[in-house]
This record gives C-alpha cells, sequence and structure tokens, in this order.
C-alpha cells in the first residue's frame, strides 16, 4: 500500500525539480514584482504541474496506453489551432487608442523602424546554427508582442515553443530595465532633454472607424499571411470606436483578455516540459531575446536621430524606442525617462502614437516572417 501511494517518488528526475525552481521562480515575478502577473502566474503553475512525475496534466503512455493530459487538450484547441492568441488580439484591439497615431501619421515611420531587431535576430539565430524556420520564430520575440510570437513559432511548428513564448513575455515584463539602459548608451543629455510641445488635433469618429478595416486591407495586400492577427486586432478596435457596442467592448478588454491570458499561460506550460526545455538551445535563446529586444529600441531611436538631421522642428530620440510592440509599457518608461531628465517634458502622447504604431508593425513584421520562410 505503501509503495503504492509513494512509488512515484522514485520517478522523479533532477530535470523536473529545476524546472520546479523555474516555475516558483516565474510564479515569484509575477507576484512579488508584479510582472505581467496575469500570464507569468498560470505559466509558473503550469510549469511545475507538467513537470510531476506521471503527470495526469499531460499525455503519458502507461502500460502502452495513451492517456490524454487536459493540457494537451487546451494546447491543441486554443494555441495548435492559434485560437488562444487571436482571441487575445480582439482584447487587446479593443483597448488600443489609435487618435494619437491618427493625429500624427508620422509616427509610424518609427514603429516600423523598431521592428528591426526581428530580423537582425533572424539572421543571428541562423548564424548560431538555428533552422531557418527555429530561427525566424526565435527573431520574432523582437517583436515584444506574446501572441505574434506564439503564432509564428506554431505555425513553423519550432521545436522551442515554449522557451519563446517564456522567453519574449519575461522580456515584455522587463521592458522597465532593458529599454532605458539602451536609450542612455546610444542618446545625449541633450538629445534627452529635447522638448516636445503636443497640439491636440481632433480626429473624426468617421476615420476612427475606416482606419481598422483600411490597415486589415492593406496589411492583408502587403503581407496576407499577417491577416488572421492583423483582422482580430483591428475588429477588438472596431468594437471599441464604432460606439454602438459599449457592453462588449468592456468585455473583450477585461474579461475576454484576463480569461485568453490566463488559459494561455497555463497552456504553454505543456511545452515546458523538462525533456525538452532544459537544453543549451534554451539559453541561447534566451541570449537571442534580449538581442532582439535591445536592437528593437536601437532601430527606433537610430532612425529619430536621422531624422533630426533634416527636420526643422527636433523631436527627442527617446521616443522612437517606443515603436515596440510592448504597449502600453514602453510609452509609460519613455515618458518616464523624459520627465527623469526635464519634469516639464511630457512624452507620454508622442510615445503612444509611435507604441500603437508598433502594434501593428509587429504584426506585419510577423506575416511578412511567415510569407518569407513559409
Amino acid at each position: 500500500m505503501i509503495e503504492e501511494l509513494f512509488g512515484n517518488v522514485l520517478n522523479l528526475q533532477w530535470q523536473q525539480v529545476v524546472m520546479w525552481a523555474i516555475g516558483a521562480l516565474l510564479i515569484w515575478l509575477a507576484i512579488k514584482k508584479e510582472m505581467e502577473p496575469s500570464l507569468l502566474l498560470p505559466m509558473g503553475f503550469g510549469a511545475i504541474l507538467v513537470n510531476l512525475p506521471m503527470s495526469g496534466a499531460v499525455t503519458q503512455l502507461i502500460d502502452g496506453v495513451e492517456e490524454i493530459g487536459p493540457i494537451d487538450v487546451l494546447f491543441n484547441a486554443g494555441i495548435a489551432n492559434e485560437l488562444f492568441p487571436l482571441l487575445l488580439f480582439v482584447g487587446i484591439g479593443a483597448m488600443i487608442d489609435f487618435t494619437p497615431l491618427l493625429a500624427n501619421p508620422k509616427m509610424m515611420i518609427f514603429g516600423a523602424a523598431a521592428q528591426f531587431g526581428i530580423f537582425f535576430t533572424l539572421c543571428v539565430a541562423t548564424l548560431l546554427g538555428f533552422d531557418v524556420k527555429d530561427a525566424a520564430s526565435i527573431g520574432i520575440i523582437g517583436a515584444a508582442d506574446g501572441p505574434t510570437a506564439i503564432v509564428v513559432a506554431n505555425m513553423f511548428q519550432s521545436n522551442y515553443l515554449g522557451a519563446i513564448v517564456v522567453v519574449a513575455y519575461s522580456y515584455m515584463a522587463l521592458v522597465p530595465v532593458v529599454q532605458p539602459f539602451v536609450i542612455r548608451h546610444i542618446t545625449t543629455k541633450h538629445e534627452r532633454l529635447i522638448r516636445m510641445s503636443y497640439a491636440d488635433r481632433p480626429v473624426s469618429k468617421t476615420t476612427r472607424i475606416l482606419f481598422p478595416i483600411v490597415i486589415m486591407i492593406v496589411a492583408g495586400l502587403v503581407a496576407p499571411r499577417s491577416v488572421s492577427l492583423i483582422g482580430f486586432l483591428m475588429f477588438g478596435n472596431l468594437i471599441r470606436e464604432c460606439g454602438v457596442l459599449d457592453g462588449l467592448s468592456d468585455t473583450a478588454q477585461k474579461d475576454l483578455a484576463n480569461l485568453i491570458t490566463l488559459f494561455l499561460g497555463l497552456t504553454v506550460a505543456t511545452k515546458m516540459q523538462a525533456a525538452s526545455f532544459l537544453n543549451p538551445q534554451t539559453l541561447l535563446i534566451l541570449l537571442l531575446g534580449l538581442v532582439a529586444f535591445t536592437f528593437d529600441t536601437v532601430g527606433g531611436v537610430v532612425v529619430a536621430k536621422v531624422y533630426n538631421l533634416f527636420a526643422k522642428t527636433k523631436i527627442n530620440p527617446m521616443i522612437g524606442a517606443a515603436g515596440i510592440s510592448a504597449f502600453p509599457m514602453s510609452a509609460r518608461v519613455i515618458n518616464k525617462m523624459g520627465l527623469e531628465e526635464d519634469n516639464q517634458n511630457f512624452l507620454l502622447m508622442h510615445a503612444v502614437g509611435i507604441n500603437v504604431s508598433g502594434q501593428i508593425a509587429s504584426v506585419i513584421a510577423g506575416g511578412m516572417i511567415m510569407t518569407l520562410f513559409a
């Protein structure tokens, strides 16, 4: 009787204990540091759950019979077919206000520039020996957009889906640490002190309604494989802007987004089993993720500096860094840095305009990568 109750302890491997520690770290970051708690908490719990010996949560072969685990069922139902990321994009789209971008459309230049890290990291990963599709999946970490990373890695059936998702969301949570460090090393004190006034230009309701529809059509023509992602994102925004579905907009922003994020984090854990997660490539992906985020930030700032060479009215180059897709975190970081340099320099609205353009650009970049390497 005792052997039947406790015999499974003998099946425990040290690699599984290491994954418990990783899961505990994610839970600690979620609770103590409040870093993406809605995702890191279920992801950390799931990492422990799937690494229990003979865990009934994942598919196991017992006495020659395959027993399907509920986490694998959720994975096949929500991630393998891209359902969870797409539904999450509806909620994200409903949260985004594109008015600052529509009031100053040139900000889209910097949103596009901040995707440089994606393609740079893709090249680096290829040179380091990753298969081109795995390299493309790793490069998309630079999009700073979890759902896009999941869709691209899953579409390419990357062997490193779990590591890619963990790294992507971890660095998204570390934006307030990574970006200020990079920005201070590539800008001068004088550049960081450049003041920018903000003229609140009215944007008509018709423009706000047409914008998501037009973006969906343009993206579909340029990068057809991005249509599902950009389409669900723009549909969520249309719900927000149409003015007749306020109840659904609130539901999409809060209940839908939170619930999908919860299941997403728990389900991704099926790819965090010790046998496939603990390898040198995972550590390399962690480093490449940092490279992707760093060069995304560099790309946005450098293009802003180049813009200043020709512009009569100078812009603060720090706002270019907001072109990564971590919305609205990156915009808040840039605004905070501006106030630290000059307590009367409010960069938030400029940074938000670039931040939301980065959301669009990252999805289109993901679609282009899927089209190029499919």
